[in-house]
């Protein structure tokens, strides 16, 4: 059977798809019940959250599905050194984004406080509870963290934007990776290079990377139904992780509006942009981010621009004005059809199965 990989074998799921974890609070405990329960592997991003929400979050998942589910976490959390920033360069960041402030008559901030990683005290909690799946982007855990994980019995699934950051990624050590390409929404996982020269698509980046290395291959971006599952698991894939489908399902802890976004004609124009965190994201395309172009050296380093940007989000969000706001998706958002994840696994898991079943040998058919 087409679901029978060594990702799913390794993850004890039924099935080898995955759900996303959304990081920025947009995962929720049902969604990832959801899907967890239904055969797939839930995903849950943790990455602001306190160490004792991590725990409470643990939690409720396992109080809601006894099947194997995913906490992810950021390595690399920070851009700012020392956590903060020059008078002299958040000044220039006031300047560049003052027209917006004003535009929606609120004062501009003040300067972020020093941000200090959180990342050690996080993954501390990680292996004081023991999820089945720990994944983690934007770098690689230390040699100890991944060998207390195997100790424990936890899987770990690392994230690659390139060809050398997979290499890298087997030699520390981990389970599996993810191959996640440029038509992917959120922020660019990439850790080597800069996430602007880390650009591969997905079913290119999987191939090269399936070339290279032994362990399983997990490929994110531009899957949004069973055409993108099959297609990903014929190019050599263990498994498949869709993440903008689930983000627009009901249980997912997106806003209404957000969701309402996914499935407007807007999603039709996605854009990456360093403009709303710092990191490169991928987003409905917005009119900052088309008039931020080339300006990057003015913003803030991941997480102060995200700080900074806050309280104008907010306001932009009280004043409906939509085109002022990062709605995280993928290039695959159009052809969204789903709103209830349950839904949405049982489209996949039919289409995953009709599609192997239709190019399966007659004398296998008939047998």
């Amino acid at each position: 059977m087409w679901y029978q990989t060594k990702a799913s074998k390794i993850l004890g799921i039924k099935y080898p798809i995955l759900q996303g974890p959304f990081g920025g609070k947009l995962s929720s405990v049902e969604l990832v019940s959801i899907v967890s329960n239904t055969g797939g592997l839930g995903g849950y991003g943790a990455y602001t959250l306190s160490p004792q929400e991590i725990v409470e979050v643990n939690q409720r998942i396992k109080a809601a599905t006894n099947k194997p589910y995913n906490i992810n976490l950021w390595v690399s959390d920070t851009d700012a050194v020392d956590g903060s920033v020059s008078d002299k360069q958040f000044k220039q960041a006031q300047s560049l984004f003052k027209p917006y402030f004003y535009e929606l008559g609120i004062e501009l901030p003040e300067k972020p406080g020093p941000f200090k990683s959180r990342f050690e005290n996080q993954v501390e909690v990680i292996l004081h509870q023991r999820p089945p799946i720990f994944s983690f982007i934007f770098g690689i855990p230390s040699a100890d963290i991944l060998e207390q994980c195997r100790r424990l019995g936890i899987v770990t699934i690392g994230s690659a934007t390139t060809l050398d950051e997979a290499i890298v990624l087997e030699s520390a050590g981990v389970d599996m990776i993810i191959a996640s390409g440029f038509e992917a929404g959120g922020h660019r996982p990439s850790f080597l290079a800069p996430s602007e020269s880390s650009t591969t698509g997905t079913f290119v980046l999987l191939q090269l990377i399936k070339e290279k290395v032994k362990i399983p291959v997990i490929a994110a971006g531009g899957i949004a139904n069973g055409k993108g599952v099959a297609a990903a698991l014929a190019l050599g894939a263990d498994a498949a992780q869709i993440g903008t489908a689930f983000l627009a399902t009901d249980e997912s802890n997106a806003t209404a509006i957000h969701k309402q976004m996914l499935f407007s004609d807007a999603a039709n124009y996605t854009t990456l942009s360093r403009a709303f965190t710092g990191r490169l994201g991928r987003g409905i395309t917005s009119r900052i981010a088309k008039d931020m172009v080339d300006k990057e050296k003015g913003f803030l380093p991941f997480p102060l621009q995200t700080q900074f940007i806050s309280q104008l989000r907010k306001a932009a969000i009280e004043q409906k004005k939509w085109d002022m706001i990062l709605f995280w998706c993928g290039q695959i958002t159009p052809v969204l059809k789903h709103t209830k994840a349950s839904e949405l696994m049982r489209s996949v898991l039919e289409e995953t199965t009709a599609y192997f079943d239709h190019f399966k040998p007659e004398t296998t058919k008939n047998n």
